[in-house]
C-alpha cells in the first residue's frame, strides 16, 4: 500500500496579519505619544526655568539691596560666610548689571557673576565657584540659560533671560504660553540659532519670519 505524504503549508491568515498590524500600531501610537510628553515636559521646565530666574532675582534684591552679578566688594561678599566664601569675583557696584548681546552665552561681563551671587544665596543650584561659561545653567534642549541688559531684536529692553539651541516646535510653543507667539514683538523675542550645537547669542535685528519647525532658535524674555 502507497502511502501519500502530505506536506502542509503553514503561513499567517489573515487575522493574525491584521492582529499583527494593531499591535505595531499601537506601538507606534506609544512612541509618538511619549515622544511628544518628553517635548512638553522640556517645555513646562523651560517655563518653570524662566520664572525660576525672574523669581531669584527679585528674592536676591530684596535680601541684599543690590543687584545679583553687579553686587560687590568680593571681600565683602565672602565676609557674608556660607556659599559666599568661595566666590570667585564681584561686580563693579555701579547698581546696574552690565551684560551685553554678545555676552549672554560667554559669561562676559557681569554675567557668571550674576549665576555666582545667585547660587551663592541660595536661590538657585549650582557651586558658586564655579566660573565663566561653566557657571551658566543649562536649559531643558542642551543648551544654556544666559540674560542680558542691552536691547535686543530692535526693542526689547530690560533684564532678559534667552535660552539657547531650543527647537522651533519647542519655541513656538513656549512663546505660546508666555507671550503672543510671535518672536518679533512682545515680551518673547527669538533669534535664528544654529543647527550645530553652538549657541547663538542674541542679536538687536527682529525675527524676518515665522517660528519654523525645521530651525533652531535663541530665545530671551523680559523679566
Amino acid at each position: 500500500m502507497n502511502s501519500v505524504n502530505v506536506k502542509q503549508q503553514s503561513g499567517f491568515t489573515l487575522v493574525e496579519i491584521a492582529i499583527v498590524l494593531v499591535i505595531i500600531s499601537l506601538l507606534l501610537g506609544g512612541v509618538l505619544k511619549g515622544t511628544e510628553l518628553i517635548e512638553n515636559s522640556k517645555v513646562r521646565r523651560s517655563v518653570n526655568d524662566i520664572n525660576g530666574v525672574a523669581a531669584a532675582y527679585n528674592a536676591y534684591v530684596d535680601r541684599y539691596r543690590a543687584i545679583p552679578g553687579d553686587d560687590g566688594n568680593r571681600a565683602a561678599l565672602q565676609a557674608r560666610g556660607g556659599l559666599w566664601t568661595d566666590v570667585p569675583s564681584a561686580g563693579n557696584s555701579n547698581g546696574r548689571l552690565e551684560v551685553n548681546r554678545n555676552q549672554v552665552f560667554n559669561a562676559q561681563g557681569e554675567h557668571d557673576e550674576f549665576w555666582e551671587h545667585l547660587k551663592a544665596a541660595g536661590f538657585i543650584s549650582g557651586d558658586p565657584k564655579d566660573t565663566s561659561v561653566s557657571a551658566l545653567p543649562k536649559n531643558a534642549f542642551g543648551g544654556m540659560i544666559g540674560v542680558t541688559t542691552q536691547v535686543v531684536n530692535s526693542s526689547l529692553a530690560g533684564l532678559k533671560v534667552c535660552l539657547s539651541q531650543v527647537p522651533g516646535k519647542a519655541a513656538m510653543a513656549l512663546d505660546n504660553q508666555m507671550d503672543d507667539g510671535d518672536g518679533a514683538k512682545g515680551v518673547m523675542r527669538a533669534t535664528p540659532g544654529n543647527n550645530n550645537g553652538a549657541a547663538t547669542n542674541p542679536n538687536n535685528t527682529e525675527l524676518p519670519a515665522p517660528y519654523s519647525e525645521d530651525s533652531t532658535y535663541t530665545v530671551c524674555m523680559r523679566i
